[in-house]
């Protein structure tokens, strides 16, 4: 034991020496008091495993804690304040994509000294993402307001789910899960995307939110022929089963009943309508594209910020999945109530100048559905 101590310490004085005077302390920050009350509030402990989802569309992240019982229950949901490129997965270098799928996150893909304030990284390319030569790196969660490819949560935000993660990491767990998905798995979001070039590959996600929703317990995650491949309890894989029919029914009478298809087109990517509202107020509407200068100074650097003004636009398609028409710009899905702000997103390694030009909406939809 006292082998290891000694070792431990010489390992923080090389990286001390190696770093200068200023290496950083942030990533010792202790989880907030009021998270502290909540977990309390809520039957968990700091010491808990912890599991974690994304959702684009709504752009929000959940953290999950596991309890005695070995199910997990919602911990607290974080507003993202910026992810880029558009719904679907990361499929090479420079895309722009956040990555969607199933991955693991250990002590060594987390950065305490990240250049934006923290982060962790996904893991991506995982073993499915390999299947099908995708290629990318340094695909991360972390602070600031700024993506090229990341969930960036602000400093605020990351320094608190960094933490949560730490402490889980320090009692024991090896790894937590992280779900990362276009939107929330319900059948009307099917419905609605039924025609994207994706959907089979959402709908294979799909398999495992239902498993995590019924059995509040993370799915076994394999690759098999190119898909996710799930499992675990044989009477949850049963109901898991059972859900994909009823779902996919409900799908096939939301289309009988008018619900159309639809893509979102979006100018590069998203971010929570609390961080929109606070940025850009009514921009989306006729108002001025400025930011705040308030919250530019509370978020940081804020990447294509132009791009994010509006929210995304509603492409209605027709059954061969050319455009019927495009409506004005959506506004962005309601979100909880009570969720405030609490951090925000950009790419490793560094935080970048990100070229504020790029491609209009009218040019991305081109790009889409050709022409």
């Amino acid at each position: 034991m006292m082998k290891r101590i000694v070792l431990a310490a010489g390992l923080v004085l090389a990286l001390a020496a190696c770093q200068g005077e200023n290496m950083s302390t942030r990533h010792l920050a202790p989880i907030p008091p009021a998270t502290m009350a909540l977990m309390a509030s809520k039957g968990m402990s700091q010491n808990d495993p912890i599991l974690m989802r994304a959702f684009k569309k709504e752009s929000e992240i959940e953290v999950w804690k596991r309890g005695s019982n070995g199910r997990y229950a919602l911990l607290k949901t974080y507003p993202m304040c910026r992810w880029s490129g558009q719904l679907g997965p990361k499929t090479r270098e420079g895309d722009r994509q956040a990555p969607e799928g199933f991955y693991t996150v250990t002590p060594s893909q987390m950065n305490p000294n990240s250049q934006l304030y923290l982060s962790f990284n996904l893991g991506y390319p995982n073993e499915y993402d390999r299947a099908y030569g995708r290629t990318g790196s340094h695909l991360m969660v972390h602070g600031s307001c700024s993506s090229q490819g990341c969930f960036a949560m602000t400093d605020e935000a990351i320094s608190e789910v960094y933490a949560l993660a730490r402490e889980a990491f320090a009692s024991g767990q090896r790894g937590f899960q992280f779900q990362s998905y276009p939107f929330r798995m319900t059948a009307e979001n099917l419905a609605r995307h039924r025609l994207d070039p994706n959907i089979a590959f959402w709908r294979n996600l799909k398999e495992g939110s239902d498993y995590f929703e019924i059995a509040k317990d993370e799915p076994r995650v394999s690759v098999a022929n190119q898909q996710y491949a799930f499992s675990g309890d044989a009477s949850v894989m049963a109901a898991v089963a059972q859900k994909r029919q009823t779902d996919d029914q409900q799908v096939t009478a939301l289309a009988a009943n008018g619900v159309q298809p639809v893509k979102l087109v979006y100018a590069d990517g998203g971010q929570h309508e609390s961080f929109r509202q606070a940025l850009y107020g009514d921009a989306g509407q006729g108002g001025s594209l400025a930011v705040d200068a308030s919250a530019r100074k509370r978020l940081g650097d804020i990447s294509r910020p132009e791009a994010l003004a509006a929210g995304p636009q509603e492409v209605v398609l027709t059954a061969n999945r050319k455009p019927r028409g495009a409506s004005a710009p959506m506004a962005y899905a309601s979100q909880r109530s009570g969720a405030a702000p609490q951090a925000g997103t950009a790419s490793e390694p560094a935080a970048q100048a990100v070229d504020s030009q790029g491609p209009s909406v009218f040019g991305r939809m081109r790009s889409f559905f050709g022409g």
